[in-house]
């Protein structure tokens, strides 16, 4: 999820393929080869891919239906008491406000800003 999506399309496994990873990145995907859903979940034959964190869950949630079929999915989500009812609809660029966007935008800048003049 997130970041491994680009570990796989630095590896040459996404290339031509739909794929999603943090909004952040959807940039660095597609030079990477890769065409940026901003789906939570995308299935590319054998290939699976999740946006960012919370969406691990429903990628997880996703592969379980698969291996084991939806009842189980189902279980594992009443098991885990996945039923999320977030305070804000802030969960993606699309929905939140320009101004939170560009918040957390200019903070992941910043922090790369540093880790690149750390190394």
């Amino acid at each position: 999820m997130c970041t491994g999506s680009l570990l796989l399309a630095a590896a040459g496994i996404l290339d031509g393929l739909e794929a999603t990873t943090h909004w952040l990145e959807y940039d660095l995907l597609e030079r990477l080869g890769a065409r940026p859903t901003g789906r939570r979940v995308v299935r590319q034959g054998k290939v699976i891919t999740a946006a960012g964190v919370s969406s691990g869950i429903d990628m997880a949630l996703v592969l379980a239906a698969e291996i084991a079929g939806d009842e189980v999915a189902q279980a594992i989500q009443l098991g885990i008491e996945y039923d999320p009812e977030p305070p804000f609809d802030s969960g993606s660029p699309t929905k939140a406000d320009a101004q939170i966007v560009e918040l957390v935008t200019h903070l992941a800048r910043a922090e790369q800003a540093e880790l690149e003049a750390a190394s």
